[in-house]
């Protein structure tokens, strides 16, 4: 009885081996690749999937998914005999599991190796200026020659980065005096800009100032002389009413001749007045006015000192001088 519960046993226990070989789990976005008898018998998908205990073979598990292969930095040199240290990522994806198996013996040293060779010589094209300028060129062109080149492996590169270039110290020392003299040229250019513009604006406001303030000196002086020619005009009429009213007055007081010159010796001493009159003029005038008073004083005496005018005794008006 014991020898029979021991077989059953050991086949139970073979059951359960032969049922856990032949059960296969496979993970989403994976594939397994299955030989039979060595050779390539077919593809499993995601999911259950059965396959021959000991008789079926899982080579190969394959990513379906995007796969970001960062390689160490490469050493290239530049068309102007430059060494650069270039960091590059390349993206790929596996699209056939079958040649990625079977077409290359591992496809990420594959790529790594021929990303390396391309970089080199499209870098060797370019000189150092374009390699540090011109990454997307660079980024496409790899791609190109990625691309091509891995499409019988089953893989396709979707994108290649390049994720720094060093150039050597000395160069990089030599770029960043470059660059502060650049710089120092453009804050003097913009500096030397901002100065003419400020003096072309200081210009053009002294310029407006000028002109208004020639405006308001011309409408002042323009309001000055109507306001003087108006005075002087209003001084003229009032010194013409006052002689005409003089005149008036000259008139109908009857003043002859011998009282205008009596008036006239009392205003010479106010003439000469004065700290500044050195030197006396004396008007031809003067001596119609000593006439005009001596013969005052003849018909006084004439009179016999009564002081009566002889034409006023006889009744007679003396005649109105006449009109200068």
């Amino acid at each position: 009885m014991l020898p029979v519960v021991i077989i059953l046993l050991i086949f139970v226990a073979i059951l359960l081996a032969i049922g856990y070989r032949s059960v296969r789990i496979v993970p989403h976005r994976m594939t397994d690749v299955v030989e039979r008898f060595g050779g390539y018998h077919r593809t499993l998908k995601s999911g259950f999937n059965i396959v021959i205990p000991f008789v079926d073979h899982i080579r190969e598990r394959i990513d379906l998914r995007v796969q970001v292969v960062s390689f160490p930095p490469q050493a290239a040199i530049t068309q102007d005999n430059l060494s650069v240290n270039v960091d590059t990522a390349v993206y790929v994806q596996v699209t056939d599991p079958y040649n990625a198996t079977y077409q290359v013996a591992n496809f990420i040293q594959a790529v790594e190796q021929l990303a390396a060779a391309t970089l080199r010589n499209v870098i060797g094209g370019m000189d150092l200026e374009q390699t540090l300028t011109s990454r997307e060129e660079i980024n496409s062109e790899l791609s190109s020659v990625l691309d091509e080149a891995t499409a019988n492996w089953g893989i396709e590169v979707s994108r290649v980065e390049l994720k720094g270039v060093e150039p050597p110290e000395s160069v990089q020392e030599a770029m960043e005096k470059q660059m502060r003299a650049d710089r120092d040229k453009r804050a003097q250019i913009l500096s030397a800009e901002g100065e003419k513009q400020a003096a072309i604006l200081r210009a053009e406001g002294e310029q407006s100032a000028a002109v208004l303030r020639a405006k308001g000196e011309a409408e002042s002086a323009t309001v000055q002389a109507k306001a003087d020619a108006e005075a002087t005009t209003l001084r003229a009429r009032g010194e013409a009413d006052a002689i005409a009213m003089v005149f008036k007055a000259l008139h109908a007081g009857n003043v002859n001749q011998e009282m205008l010159a009596y008036q006239y010796l009392q205003k010479l001493p106010e003439i000469a007045k004065g700290d500044s009159n050195k030197v006396w003029i004396v008007p031809s005038e003067m001596g119609k006015a000593l006439e005009g008073i001596g013969g005052i004083f003849e018909r006084f005496r004439e009179d016999g000192g009564t002081g009566t005018n002889t034409e006023s005794a006889r009744g007679e008006r003396p005649a109105s001088p006449q009109t200068p």
